[in-house]
């Protein structure tokens, strides 16, 4: 990215944010234009009707957001054992990210920005608004850390339309990658699950970490290690996650279980859950744990498992993202879509100055919140 930066320099624009910490760098072309303006011409009733259904969306899932980020944010202040709701999108195990592994980082990061400014666009020119120019951008912290791409209409028309009609070009990029999402589950429990039952025996749970913060958490302070399998809570086998997580939702903080592990039986006393105090809490991440089957192995050796497996995880993490994005570009922050949704609202509600004034004040009060919740990743 910083080759492809300096190799462009003399193209490039920068979008300051709080420069030289956060900015955007932006390489403009016309890439992809004229597939915007033919699937603009041949459905725009349709795209209209889609777009009306994104305002909707787009409004909902921005309480959404805002209800989780402000909700998290009285966790980081007040428990021990919160999360932070907000890290950056990594391929890269750091503290403070969300790690993703590699080329699914970089294959995802590239269709949900693809997907997300496609959508801006079509429906742009749905309402005829001139499109000036597609491009690449990255966000910058001092230095590129995650690529994206960007559709740039004409701004002094769009702020002419109807406020109907700029709603739907800002809603449309988040209202795609919902949509994208839930598309991606939908294949994966109607294919991708049928073929993984078919392929791997499930034989557990395991353990993959614990939940960090100041506290020690029942799991590892009872000795349970990293990558130890756990096969039986309670002397009930466990196969899958879905298996463990029906049991445990049914103890309470208090209640002594005992979980044994491909190692040993581990008796243990629950915690209070951060997410729901009458709940028992353990404290450890899982992941599903499977074999492959033995006529699978027989009749296709592992390669083709791996492969599969591969895609599994590509599929899933198109899901995680798209949809975590996508609800994120909603948050009533001033530069993302969410922030130019609700300045529209603002404007409809009161009179224009008052409404900035307003705008202006709710998305320095969720940048913080933001801020905060990114440092607490870093530091907690």
């Amino acid at each position: 990215m910083l080759l492809f930066l300096y190799a462009k320099r003399k193209k490039i624009v920068i979008q300051r944010i709080l420069f030289p910490f956060l900015y955007f760098a932006m390489y403009r072309t016309k890439l992809g234009l004229k597939s915007m303006n033919k699937i603009a011409k041949k459905h725009p009733k349709l795209l209209k009707y889609l777009a009306y259904a994104g305002i909707i969306v787009g409004f909902l899932g921005m309480a959404l957001i805002s209800f989780s980020l402000m909700q998290n944010i009285y966790r980081v202040v007040t428990a021990t054992t919160a999360v932070a709701g907000v890290a950056l999108v990594l391929p890269l195990k750091v503290k403070g990210s969300f790690y993703v592994p590699f080329f699914h980082w970089i294959i995802c990061i590239f269709l949900l920005a693809l997907v997300h400014e496609f959508s801006h666009g079509v429906v742009a020119r749905a309402y005829k608004l001139k499109i000036k120019s597609s491009g690449i951008a990255f966000l910058n912290i001092f230095v590129p850390v995650i690529p994206l791409a960007f559709v740039e209409p004409d701004e002094k028309e769009l702020r002419k339309r109807p406020k109907m009609q700029q709603l739907s070009i800002f809603a449309a990029g988040p209202f795609s990658n919902i949509v994208f999402a839930f598309a991606v589950l939908a294949l994966m429990g109607l294919v991708i699950a049928p073929v993984s039952n078919a392929i791997f025996d499930y034989n557990g749970v395991l353990v993959t970490g614990f939940t960090p913060g100041n506290e020690t958490f029942p799991a590892e302070s009872a000795g349970i290690t990293e990558n130890e399998l756990i096969v039986r809570v309670d002397n009930m086998p466990i196969s899958t996650v879905e298996n463990f997580t029906e049991i445990m939702q049914a103890k309470t903080p208090g209640e002594s279980v005992v979980i044994t592990t491909n190692v040993t039986d581990y008796n243990i006393t629950l915690a209070k859950s951060p997410e729901n105090e009458s709940k028992g809490y353990l404290g450890i991440y899982l992941t599903q744990n499977q074999e492959i089957k033995e006529t699978i192995l027989q009749k296709y050796g592992k390669v083709f498992p791996d492969i599969f497996v591969w895609f599994v995880g590509l599929f899933y993490w198109l899901y995680v993202l798209n949809l975590g994005i996508g609800l994120f570009n909603l948050a009533p922050l001033g530069p993302i879509d969410g922030g130019r949704m609700l300045q529209l609202l603002m404007h409809r509600l009161f009179k224009k100055k008052k409404g900035d004034k307003i705008w202006k004040a709710i998305s320095f009060i969720f940048l913080g919140i933001v801020i905060i919740n990114l440092l607490f990743a870093f530091f907690m």
